[in-house]
């Protein structure tokens, strides 16, 4: 795992209001052209913002599907915003299969990253897991170009992230949700005596009092939050629901309920690379 492929994130096409998205890690296998229909019936839902990586190893099939919504004219390519994270090996490990860093200068890889953007390789850069330390290299870097455009982090109910929510808009770098709705609890990466998020009390109650789900409430508490929210599915039902998100808006006392949920709990703590110089969760925020 590089440094790169663990902080950085490339924003390879603008997108016009890009506030919710499809797809994501793949923590279960899922056949390949069950991505490539679920990126289809997504973009016919209306999403425009679909995140991807090298890691997750369905990059071919989305980008399948993208031509071909865009050769049936559903979409113009300009009309979607497609999220990518660099990389070759993806978890390259020593003789002993002690896991391999790159401790590549982070501001180095930025200035690397400036140059894609000025060779018409990505229209717009970012960075993934960045803290507030982490973001002020970035912005102090002398000689910067470019700024990030959005920082993408875990964040829900249960870690709200508020401060760095806070600082990234003084800052005007948007905080893309990944996790928005907790983990599917994949063995590999979540402890799974972790608490379920979208069976909170609190939630289901709210769900019940709109009439929505518990997942419909966890994204629209984001998106009034102003944080673009990541909602990985590849059920039809699901992805339509999301979309319906923007059909209803939460009263200010019940965003102050859910504001009260976080316990600044992660579900995707990385301790894989907790020995890595940059690792990003050691700080408060």
């Amino acid at each position: 795992m590089t440094s790169s492929g663990f902080l950085l994130v490339i924003h390879l096409f603008q997108c016009h209001n890009p506030g919710i998205t499809v797809l994501g890690p793949p923590v279960t296998q899922v056949p390949k052209s069950k991505t490539l229909e679920a990126t289809k019936l997504a973009i016919d839902a209306g999403f425009r913002h679909i995140d991807s990586a090298h890691l997750y190893n369905n990059e071919k099939e989305v980008g399948q599907a993208i031509r071909s919504k865009i050769e049936d004219g559903t979409v113009k390519r300009e009309d979607i915003f497609y999220t990518s994270k660099p990389g070759e090996e993806l978890f390259p490990e020593d003789e002993r299969g002690k896991l391999i860093f790159d401790t590549v200068d982070l501001c180095a890889t930025w200035e690397a990253m400036e140059k894609c953007k000025d060779a018409g390789l990505a229209k717009s850069i970012g960075v993934s897991n960045f803290n507030r330390r982490q973001l002020e290299m970035i912005l102090n870097k002398p000689g910067l170009k470019y700024k990030p455009v959005c920082n993408q982090v875990e964040c829900h109910p249960y870690l709200n992230q508020r401060k760095l929510l806070d600082f990234c808009k003084s800052k005007d770098i948007v905080l893309v949700a990944y996790s928005a709705l907790g983990s599917q609890r994949p063995k590999i990466w979540v402890d799974q005596s972790s608490p379920v998020l979208l069976e909170d009390p609190v939630l289901c109650a709210m769900a019940k009092k709109y009439q929505r789900t518990p997942a419909q409430i966890a994204l629209r508490y984001q998106l009034q939050r102003g944080v673009v929210v990541l909602a990985k599915s590849y059920n039809e039902k699901r992805i339509k629901e999301t979309v319906q998100i923007f059909e209803f808006q939460l009263t200010s006392e019940d965003m102050k309920i859910l504001d009260g949920l976080n316990q600044n709990f992660r579900y995707f703590q990385l301790k894989i690379a907790a020995d890595h110089p940059e690792y990003p969760f050691a700080d408060e925020y």
